[in-house]
């Protein structure tokens, strides 16, 4: 575990050498932006929709009390879409598309000897290849996360409007109430530090892939298996972190 985690430290420490070329780098980076990012909105949006609704349904449903005002169930979704389900679930699903599609392409790269043959050519292939890679799931993740935050608040006003009795006007009364930024901020920082660790574990994992095909599979299934690990380990003490004062 120690010895693991001493060459993942490394990789990191060595992705800062021997830098490419600024255009060459920034071709790189934009290429991976799109990839990463752009070509992810449409999962994400189906996702956020039905999340919202069904995250409203199931809260509906256990609103039993007569006492209890009905907008508590839009303060409720609003706070668990914004604190929790936005980053957190999309976080997840984003390590299933993402992290093992970086350590596919980088693993496949590395037996098949096409990284090796970039580092004869005097190529820093983990500033070239993964620095790019990580730079783009830290800037564009936390844009998905707040995509994904107003859809599934909309996709409870889409539930509540189309699929229960309950009223839209106490809904959006609910999003209203004691509503605080510093939520979105802990939301966004979350994002920041999942899109780190999902997609820098992706490339350690693809570097160090060897042997062949078989070996690619699993180096995939690890860094997907490491990077959910990581997302709620890190949820549980960004929280108590950045939400403890309020315990």
């Amino acid at each position: 575990m120690v010895k693991e985690l001493k060459a993942y430290l490394l990789f990191l420490r060595a992705m800062f050498g021997n830098a490419v070329p600024y255009r060459m780098f920034l071709a790189r980076l934009t290429k991976e932006c799109i990839q990463i990012g752009v070509d992810s909105v449409g999962i994400v949006c189906i996702i956020s929709i039905f999340m919202g609704s069904a995250t409203f349904v199931q809260l509906a449903s256990q609103m039993t009390n007569p006492f209890m005002p009905k907008s508590i169930i839009g303060l409720a979704v609003r706070n668990m879409t914004v604190s929790e389900l936005a980053p957190t679930v999309i976080g997840i699903v984003f390590t299933g598309k993402i992290s093992s599609s970086i350590a596919s392409e980088l693993g496949s790269m590395r037996i098949s000897e096409q990284i090796d043959a970039l580092e004869i050519m005097g190529i820093n292939t983990k500033n070239y290849l993964a620095l790019p890679k990580i730079i783009a799931t830290v800037c564009m993740f936390p844009l998905l996360v707040i995509i994904a935050m107003f859809l599934s608040i909309y996709g409870g006003y889409l539930a509540c409007t189309w699929l229960t009795t309950f009223s839209p006007k106490a809904y959006l009364d609910g999003l209203r109430q004691a509503f605080d930024v510093y939520d979105v901020h802990v939301a966004l920082y979350k994002s920041l530090v999942y899109g780190f660790m999902l997609s820098s574990l992706a490339c350690y994992k693809g570097f160090t892939t060897r042997g062949g095909a078989l070996d690619v599979g699993q180096a995939s299934t690890d860094a997907v298996t490491n990077s959910c690990l990581a997302i709620l380990i890190a949820d549980l003490f960004l929280v108590y972190g950045l939400l403890g004062n309020r315990v």
